[in-house]
């Protein structure tokens, strides 16, 4: 499964330099001017687990393989980005086929670097990306309606249904509240909601970009998102683009955790968005292991053994048999597979098996 996060924010927020910094690369440039981001810029990082190597030291795996995320850095918006303001159609398009949204918010002062609004609010800013995205999706629902009603006219039970959830949908936005406040849904009613793919109903995470003075604690506007955040509920973390930026340069991981240190910081920036993103989607890690190569991989909570037999290939989900199963404490303590298996701690687990975090896995097949 991917992890596909769409980084987005006002000009000049510090969106390029994130990006930069979490990817390590140069392939997104960061200037002191509004749409320096034209074409949406992807990297993938690797996410750091150290349950992966120590996995991989008692396998003895040739190769280490761990799971990757996707970050989008896509163009600043502007007031009027859903009638086609700035570059607001293309950065609409681009939002739309992510997973999740970063919205990286400015929470600094600095006279060097212009705010497209002439002064630095993040509450504001929250409430421009915000009505934007829900101005994009009345636009979108509106349309959708005006031909699904044509269409149940002449008894059609499937768009019927489909009308009844897009028309709670509209009067959520109608009434100001994003699609996502919506969390009632049954079963059949979740799955239409979810085909219309809408802005609003993607997970938020909210990423405050301080100064360096500011990146342990945060500050008052961070704290104002923060409050904002939960009482939304959505994921907030406190950040500092130019420390990350900093981090970025730094050769070794001696050396970076060197460096958070002397900051006083426990975990780099990327750290807290993987740990973030991961709660925001539900997400999950598991593991294959073995002499050619140790390699953790991402599925959903929730999650049945056949579908994490998917994230590795369709053929392994369409042709599943059985997951021979061991947990990473009983892999850990048990000093790997072998001594997992003679103490039974290797479990053979069915289609209905719902797959854990931290799982070792070997699945069964036959296509």
């Amino acid at each position: 499964m991917g992890f596909n996060c769409g980084i987005v924010g006002l000009p000049n927020v510090g969106k390029s330099t994130l990006f930069n910094a979490l990817t390590s690369t140069a392939a997104a440039e960061a200037a002191n001017y509004p749409f320096c981001t034209i074409e949406p810029n992807t990297g993938r990082v690797s996410v750091p687990d150290i349950r992966l190597d120590k996995i991989a030291k008692l396998s003895n795996s040739a190769k280490v393989i761990p799971t990757q995320l996707e970050f989008v850095d896509i163009a600043g918006l502007v007031k009027g980005a859903s009638k086609g303001e700035g570059l607001g159609n293309q950065f609409l398009a681009n939002i739309r086929e992510t997973d999740a949204i970063i919205h990286v918010l400015r929470c600094f002062e600095d006279e060097n670097i212009t705010h497209v609004d002439g002064t630095v609010q993040p509450l504001r800013d929250i409430e421009t990306i915000e009505t934007e995205l829900m101005l994009s999706d009345l636009e979108s629902l509106e349309r959708r309606i005006a031909v699904a009603e044509k269409k149940a006219r002449g008894g059609d039970k499937e768009t019927k249904a489909d009308l009844q959830v897009m028309t709670t949908v509209l009067q959520s936005l109608q009434n100001g509240d994003p699609a996502r406040k919506i969390t009632d849904w049954d079963s059949l009613e979740l799955r239409r909601y979810k085909m219309l793919n809408l802005l609003t109903a993607k997970p938020i995470l909210f990423v405050c970009n301080v100064e360096e003075e500011s990146a342990v604690d945060g500050n008052t506007l961070s704290t104002e998102v923060l409050k904002y955040a939960e009482e939304n509920g959505s994921e907030c973390v406190v950040i500092s683009a130019a420390i990350e930026a900093e981090i970025a340069q730094l050769a070794s991981l001696e050396e970076k955790k060197e460096f958070l240190n002397t900051l006083g910081l426990n975990t780099s920036g990327l750290d807290k968005l993987i740990q973030s993103g991961y709660r925001l989607l539900n997400l999950l890690t598991f593991f294959t292991a073995g002499p050619k190569e140790a390699r953790a991989w991402t599925t959903s909570m929730g999650a049945k053994a056949p579908n994490a037999a998917g994230a590795i290939h369709t053929d392994f989900e369409r042709g599943f048999i059985r997951a021979e199963t061991i947990s990473y404490n009983d892999f850990i303590e048990k000093n790997g597979e072998q001594g997992a298996k003679e103490a039974g701690k290797m479990r053979v687990e069915g289609a209905e098996y719902l797959v854990r975090d931290g799982d070792i896995l070997h699945f069964r097949f036959n296509v």
